[in-house]
């Protein structure tokens, strides 16, 4: 059966379809030889965005004072998932916990780069897109910087930290 994107957008579709298939994907780049995964997982997160955007925005503008309100957003509507959002204003970091990660379900013991890779990025590109079209334009911006924890490396959660900028990068 064939959908289009909107269709797809506004379906549910099976997380763990998409959670088996990312993994599957992650040990055919690294059995072929391909390095960049990481930087590919990060190209696939944006691709979401830019998907997402043309179909559904929470928001007109993001910036300091509701980004945790969207990305809680975010996490919910695409991903289904309840999130904790902390700041530290000192590194300029935000700092997402997500105990349900819909891509982190188990643990892979030959698996090294996360699907967080791919939320991470959605979400940093999903600010850009919101902002870039506002009015009058926002200057708030994001970029993942690291998946700290992740349940498919491991851990009990996956966390994701962001960098928040006032100018984009």
């Amino acid at each position: 059966m064939n959908y289009t994107r909107k269709e797809l957008v506004q379906s549910e579709a099976t997380m763990n379809q998409i959670r088996n298939g990312i993994y599957h994907l992650e040990r055919f780049m690294k059995n072929n030889g391909i390095t960049e995964i990481r930087e590919r997982f990060r190209r696939m997160g944006q691709n979401i965005a830019y998907t997402y955007i043309k179909f559904w925005k929470p928001i007109d503008s993001i910036n300091k004072s509701n980004v945790k309100d969207v990305i809680a957003t975010l996490y919910k509507n695409i991903l289904n998932s309840s999130v904790s959002i902390d700041f530290d204003d000192t590194q300029r970091l935000i700092i997402v916990k997500d105990n349900d990660c819909p891509l982190c379900k188990y643990q892979y013991e030959d698996v090294q780069i996360a699907a967080c890779e791919i939320i991470a990025a959605m979400v940093a590109e999903f600010v850009f897109l919101v902002n870039k079209e506002s009015i009058p334009q926002s200057s708030f911006s994001l970029e993942a910087l690291d998946i700290k924890e992740s349940r498919t490396l491991g851990n009990k959660s996956c966390i994701q930290m962001y960098k928040y900028y006032e100018e984009r990068i």
